[in-house]
C-alpha cells in the first residue's frame, strides 16, 4: 500500500468517526423530542396551583459542608424555604477545621441531642448529632473529615425518609425543585433515581439564596457553557432517559435516590472522583444482575442552577475532574458492558460512552492534528481538508443548534430576541475553537487517568513481588 492511498484510508477512517459520532448524539437529540412532548402535556398539570395530596414520599435533604462558615447559613436557610409537603434537612460538618459548625449553632439554636443513629454504611466517626429548637426538621452532623463520598454516607445513615437528595452547597434551586426532582416516583413505581438538569445561574438574580430571576451571563465564557450544557447535561441525558440507559448524570446537578436502594448497593464509593455518577452505573449494574424492574430517570424542568467559571484555568481543572469521574465510573463497573442482562445500559449506553466519551476525544483530537498535518505535508488536498472540516465543524453546529430550538421550544428561559442572538451565535462559534479546547482538556485527562493506573497497577505488582520474596 502507497504512503497516498493510506493517507487516503485514514482520512476516510476518521470522517466516518465524525459521521458516526455526531449522528448518534443528534439521534439523542431527536429522542428528546419525544419525551419533551409528553413533558409539554404533563406541564399543562404542573402550572395549575399545586396541592399536596398526602401520597408523595418524604425526603431527606444531605448537606455536606466542610470549611464553608462564610455561606453556610445562607445555603440551609435556602433549604428551609423549599415548597413540599415534607422533608428534613440533614447538614453534614465533615470535619470543619474553621467556624462552620459554631455558625450553624449560632444561626439555628442547635443543641446536642443523643439520638439512636443505625450504621448501615461505614463512615469515619460520628463525633455528636445536633437539633434546632427553632427548625424541627433541621439536624447537624459533626464529624470526622471523610470526604463527600464518606459524609454523605453518613447523611444516610442518619436519615428518616424513603428518599433522599444530596445538594451542593454552591447549588441554587427553585422553590419547586422538590416536588419536581419526586414527580416520577409518584407516577411510576418502579423509579430508583432520578437526576436533574443543570443550569448555568451567571447574572441571574439570587434571592435569599433561591433562584428569582434567569438573565443570560454578561461574560462570553459562560454563555458558551450553556451551550454546551445543552448538549451534554441536557438533551443527551433525556435521551438515554426515555430508553432506561441514562448512565452518566450531570456531574454537578442534584439527583434523588430511593434510600434503601442506596443502601442496598454500598452507598457512595470514597474511592472514586465523582460519587454520584458512580453510584448510578452501580444502580444498573447491580439491579440488571439482579433482574429486577426499575427506572433511572431524568428531570430536564430547570430545577438545579449553579455558578460556572468565567476563567479559562478553573473551566480547565472542572473538564479534568469530569473526565477523570467519567472513566472512574464506568472502569469500576465494566461489567455492566455487554453483560447477559445489560439491557440498554450495558449493551448500548456503556458502549456508547465509551467509544465516544472516554476515547472519542482522543479520537478527535488525533484527527484533527492527523488532517492538518497531512495537508500541510502535502498529502491530502485542498479539497479533501475543507470536506472533513465541514462535515467536523458542521455536525457541530448543527448539534448545537438543534438543542438551542429544543431549549427554545420547551422552557424559553431566555426570552430577549437579543439573548437567543448571542446563544445563536455562540452556538457556531464554540465550534471554532471552545469545542477543540475542552476536547485537549479531556484528552489530557484520559492519557493522565490511564498513566495513574498504569503506575498503580505496577505499585501493586512491585509490592506482591516484594511481600511474597520477604514471605
Amino acid at each position: 500500500m502507497t504512503l497516498s492511498s493510506l493517507i487516503t484510508a485514514a482520512t476516510w477512517c476518521i470522517l466516518g468517526y465524525f459521521i458516526v459520532s455526531k449522528t448518534s448524539y443528534f439521534l439523542l437529540n431527536a429522542l428528546s423530542i419525544f419525551r419533551m412532548h409528553k413533558m409539554e402535556q404533563e406541564k399543562v398539570l404542573t402550572e395549575l396551583p399545586q396541592t399536596y395530596s398526602g401520597l408523595e414520599q418524604p425526603i431527606s435533604l444531605l448537606l455536606r459542608t466542610h470549611n464553608n462558615a462564610a455561606t453556610i447559613a445562607t445555603s440551609v436557610h435556602a433549604l428551609l424555604q423549599l415548597n413540599y409537603s415534607s422533608f428534613e434537612i440533614i447538614v453534614i460538618n465533615d470535619g470543619s477545621e474553621d467556624e462552620t459548625l459554631n455558625t450553624l449553632i449560632n444561626n439555628f439554636e442547635l443543641h446536642a441531642f443523643p439520638e439512636a443513629y443505625r450504621i448501615q454504611l461505614a463512615t469515619q466517626e460520628v463525633h455528636r448529632i445536633y437539633h434546632s429548637t427553632r427548625y424541627p426538621n433541621l439536624r447537624i452532623i459533626d464529624k470526622k473529615y471523610g470526604g463527600k463520598a464518606d459524609a454523605l454516607n453518613a447523611g444516610i445513615n442518619a436519615s428518616r425518609y424513603p428518599l433522599f437528595c444530596n445538594v451542593g452547597d454552591n447549588t441554587i434551586l427553585h422553590r419547586d425543585s422538590l416536588r419536581r426532582m419526586a414527580a416520577p416516583f409518584l407516577t411510576e413505581n418502579t423509579v430508583i433515581a432520578t437526576a436533574g438538569a443543570v443550569r448555568i445561574a451567571n447574572d441571574c438574580e439570587i434571592k435569599n439564596g433561591l433562584l428569582n430571576k434567569v438573565a443570560l451571563p454578561t461574560h462570553w465564557l459562560p454563555i458558551f457553557q450553556i451551550i454546551e450544557y445543552l448538549r451534554t447535561s441536557l438533551f443527551a441525558p433525556l435521551g438515554w432517559s426515555t430508553m432506561n440507559g441514562m448512565l452518566i448524570v450531570p456531574a454537578s446537578g442534584i439527583n434523588l435516590f430511593q434510600k434503601a436502594v442506596v443502601i442496598e448497593v454500598g452507598g457512595y464509593r470514597t474511592d472514586t472522583t465523582i460519587a454520584n455518577m458512580e453510584l448510578i452505573v452501580r444502580m444498573h449494574r447491580l439491579m440488571r444482575q439482579k433482574k429486577r424492574a426499575y427506572q433511572i430517570t431524568f428531570v430536564a424542568d430547570p430545577v438545579c442552577w449553579q455558578q460556572v467559571p468565567q476563567d479559562l484555568a478553573t473551566l480547565k481543572h472542572r473538564h479534568i475532574r469530569w473526565q477523570q469521574g467519567l472513566l472512574d465510573s464506568l472502569s469500576q463497573n465494566i461489567g455492566l458492558m455487554f453483560s447477559r442482562n445489560g439491557g440498554v445500559p450495558g449493551r448500548l449506553a456503556f458502549p456508547f460512552f465509551i467509544f465516544f466519551e472516554c476515547i472519542g476525544p482522543i479520537l478527535e483530537l488525533f484527527g484533527y492534528a492527523f488532517i492538518l498535518l497531512a495537508y500541510a505535508c502535502g498529502l491530502l488536498s485542498l479539497q479533501a481538508c475543507i470536506a472533513f472540516f465541514s462535515v467536523a465543524i458542521g455536525f457541530g453546529v448543527l448539534l448545537s443548534a438543534s438543542g438551542l430550538l429544543l431549549e427554545e421550544m420547551s422552557f424559553h428561559l431566555y426570552p430577549k430576541a437579543s439573548d437567543i442572538a448571542k446563544l445563536a451565535i455562540v452556538a457556531i462559534l464554540g465550534n471554532l475553537g471552545y469545542r477543540q479546547l475542552n476536547i485537549a482538556w479531556r484528552s489530557y485527562s484520559t492519557a493522565r487517568w490511564l498513566l495513574d493506573r498504569k503506575n498503580s497497577t505496577s505499585n501493586q505488582k512491585i509490592s506482591g513481588s516484594t511481600a511474597e520474596k520477604s514471605q
